[in-house]
C-alpha cells in the first residue's frame, strides 16, 4: 500500500464536519500554578482497565507541562463555558486569569461548573504523526451538571439542539 498525499487544507475541512465535545485537559504544574489545554480530540478507549485518551499536538507547549506531572484531569465543558475554552486556549502563562477551579485530593485543577471531571494517572503516550495519543488511567470521575455540551464544529464553538 502507498501514501498518499492528502492536501491539509482539504484535510481540515472535511474532518472538520465532524462534530467533537470539547474538553479541558488541566495539571497542577510543577511551579504550583495550573497547566491546561484544549481539546476536541477526547475518547473513552477502555473499561477494563477503565482507560481514556485524547490527542495534543507535537507543537503544544502546555503538553509537555502536563506531562511531565504524570496526572491529569479531563473536565467536559458545557455550552456555557465558551470564556473558559477561550482562556485556557490562549497562548501564554496567564491561561486561568478569570477561570474558577478546585484542587481535588488528587492535587489536580477541576474547572468549576464543568459538565464531568476525570481524574487521570498517566498510562501511556504513544506516537502519532504530529500528535500524541496519550492514554490515561482513571483515578475518579463525576458527573456535576445536566446541561448540553460544548462542541466544535467546523472551527466554531456552539451547542447541541435536540432533534425531534
Amino acid at each position: 500500500m502507498t501514501q498518499s498525499t492528502i492536501d491539509p487544507a482539504d484535510f481540515r475541512k472535511v474532518l472538520g464536519s465532524y462534530p467533537t465535545g470539547v474538553c479541558v485537559v488541566t495539571a497542577m504544574g510543577a511551579d504550583g500554578r495550573p497547566a491546561g489545554m484544549v481539546v476536541g480530540s477526547f475518547t473513552s478507549v477502555s473499561l477494563d482497565p477503565p482507560l481514556v485518551g485524547f490527542f495534543p499536538d507535537k507543537k503544544s507547549s502546555s503538553w509537555p507541562l502536563i506531562e511531565a506531572t504524570g496526572h491529569f484531569c479531563v473536565n467536559v465543558m458545557g455550552s456555557d463555558q465558551q470564556d473558559v475554552c477561550r482562556a485556557v486556549g490562549a497562548r501564554g502563562d496567564q491561561k486561568f486569569v478569570g477561570v474558577e477551579y478546585a484542587i481535588s485530593e488528587h492535587g489536580l485543577p477541576v474547572i468549576a461548573d464543568a459538565i464531568a471531571a476525570i481524574e487521570c494517572r498517566l498510562y501511556s503516550v504513544t506516537e502519532a504523526g504530529d500528535h500524541w495519543f496519550v492514554m490515561g488511567e482513571v483515578l475518579r470521575l463525576e458527573s456535576t451538571r445536566e446541561v448540553d455540551p460544548m462542541l466544535f464544529h467546523r472551527g466554531r464553538y456552539g451547542g447541541f439542539a435536540e432533534v425531534i
